[in-house]
């Protein structure tokens, strides 16, 4: 029986600082022993473990997509002892990765319809995978109109930022980026506001065949649920994911269940309409 907390060895191929306060990092990790990448077989939604020797493993959400061969990619925030020893290292340096975990969006489902990505902060990652994986030129007729609204408190504070231009600049996805506060940014050429309101003027209104995903900061997610219940969402068609509550990956700990379900297990995705079933414990 294979041990499932031996995780795969990677090597630092490349360091992105997404942000200016440099607290955010993309790292590209290529496979040690390039067998491993079958191993590693994942699909946009899904997370996994990154771990550093002598100090510990965190859950991060897979920022790469499917369709990207030969990496894997994370965004990572620094904020604990394991964050901040990655942040340290350089390309080059080998440290595991124990994956994939979790479900992924129902993309199965979302095949034929429009999809509604919403996504503040730094928890845009798998919202990024999942906006490559359609686009990609073998996957994007698969999908009708595809919307994003994506926010950060500054423009020096978005992640992915020539991607977001490249993306603005297509015509098959309609990008709609926004800030708290553009102040000191002359240049700022997109919308200045909250993304629920950002998401109230510019997501289509809900539908049978109109779904919404929201990745966020709790409060982001707090007051975004009200308008797209406004919008006329149903519950079923708002997908959301737990990042904030994933633990160990493969509920062993017993840390990341609400009620019966275990967020690392039965999620981190799900519907609005599964959560309502669940204690308000998230």
């Amino acid at each position: 029986m294979e041990n499932p907390y031996l995780p795969i060895p990677v090597k630092i191929d490349r360091v992105t600082v997404e942000t200016e306060d440099r607290n955010q990092k993309t790292f590209r990790f290529v496979y040690v022993n390039p067998e491993d990448e079958n191993r590693f077989q994942y699909k946009a939604g899904q997370f996994a473990e990154l771990s550093v020797t002598g100090k510990g493993e965190i859950p991060i959400g897979i920022a790469s997509s499917p369709t990207e061969k030969g990496f894997v990619m994370f965004t990572v925030n620094k904020v604990g002892l394991v964050s901040s020893a990655l942040h340290d290292m350089v390309e080059g340096d080998v440290m595991g990765i124990r994956g994939p975990l979790g479900n992924w969006y129902p993309w199965e489902v979302l095949e034929g319809k429009n999809v509604v990505i919403i996504g503040g902060g730094f928890a845009f990652t798998t919202l990024r995978s999942s906006i490559v994986m359609m686009l990609d030129p073998a996957n994007r007729k698969k999908f009708r109109d595809i919307h994003v609204v994506y926010g950060a408190r500054t423009p020096g504070m978005l992640l992915y930022r020539d991607e977001l231009a490249a993306w603005e600049a297509r015509d098959d996805i309609k990008m709609h980026i926004t800030v708290d506060s553009a102040a000191g940014h002359p240049d700022w050429k997109y919308n200045t506001g909250f993304v629920p309101a950002i998401t109230e003027a510019k997501a289509p209104k809900g539908d049978p065949d109109t779904y919404a995903i929201v990745c966020g900061p709790p409060v982001m997610i707090k007051f975004t649920q009200p308008v797209l219940d406004k919008l006329g969402y149903a519950r079923d068609h708002i997908i959301m994911s737990l990042e904030n509550r994933m633990k160990c990956g493969i509920g062993m700990c017993g840390r990341c269940n609400i009620g019966n379900d275990f967020v690392c297990k039965d999620g981190p995705v799900f519907t609005l309409e599964q959560l309502n079933t669940m204690p308000k414990e998230y």
